[in-house]
């Protein structure tokens, strides 16, 4: 209390206090935390979204680009240099000098290299022609293509067999069969041994002297 003229006592003001400044800095405080937070759930998405794009990129490398497949080995055409075809019904034959069109469809992300090996023709089991495979290789997801040359010769089955066969129709059925082995590269670094079989089935037209109803399995 402070003395005024005359003896009597006043009494002091005291300075003024903003009731609301507490609050305004607690809700500052507040405002802040929830900032920080929502930055760290950002973060914490991102950090998932990447992991499940890294393990999708991984996921699909695995089962795409390292899956390894047989490659697939067929007949696809043949054209002849000569043609000899005897349809006399106890004594039928042929002697047949043919050029197999052989195909390698290579689907894998690597080359495929393969071995030398053998192609055989069958008629009835009985086997009428063979050709050399020499070794070579199928670039990655590509087909390649070449031609062999086959002698196709009726000399081991008997000519009554073969001219019943010609008595009902025009055609000799063949089979062709052959294995290849060989190894598929990835990446440059990776070996894996892989195999393909052929099995192909197919009619040899005498007329048209053409290969036709050609299905490879």
């Amino acid at each position: 209390m402070a003395a005024t003229n005359g003896g009597q006592f006043k009494v002091g003001t005291m300075p003024a206090v903003n009731p609301y400044g507490r609050a305004d800095e607690e809700l500052a405080t507040v405002a802040q935390r929830e900032e920080r937070r929502k930055r760290r759930m950002k973060c914490f998405a991102y950090v998932a979204a990447f992991a499940v794009f890294q393990t999708a990129i991984i996921l699909i490398f695995a089962l795409v680009v390292m899956k390894v497949d047989a490659p697939k080995f067929r007949v696809r055409s043949a054209t002849f240099d000569d043609f000899q075809v005897s349809t006399l019904n106890t004594n039928a034959s042929f002697n047949i000098r043919m050029n197999a069109n052989l195909a390698i469809k290579n689907k894998n992300f690597g080359r495929y290299k393969y071995e030398d090996s053998t192609i055989e023709f069958f008629y009835q089991d009985i086997k009428v022609g063979e050709a050399a495979i020499p070794s070579g290789k199928a670039k990655f997801r590509s087909t390649k293509k070449f031609t062999v040359p086959v002698v196709l010769s009726s000399a081991s089955v008997p000519g009554n067999v073969l001219g019943d066969e010609f008595s009902r129709h025009a055609w000799v059925p063949l089979t062709s069969r052959s294995t290849l082995k060989g190894k598929v590269r990835l990446m440059l670094i990776f070996n894996k041994k892989k195999s393909t079989n052929m099995n192909c089935i197919m009619n040899l037209n005498i007329s048209s002297k053409q290969l036709q109803d050609l299905v490879c399995q």
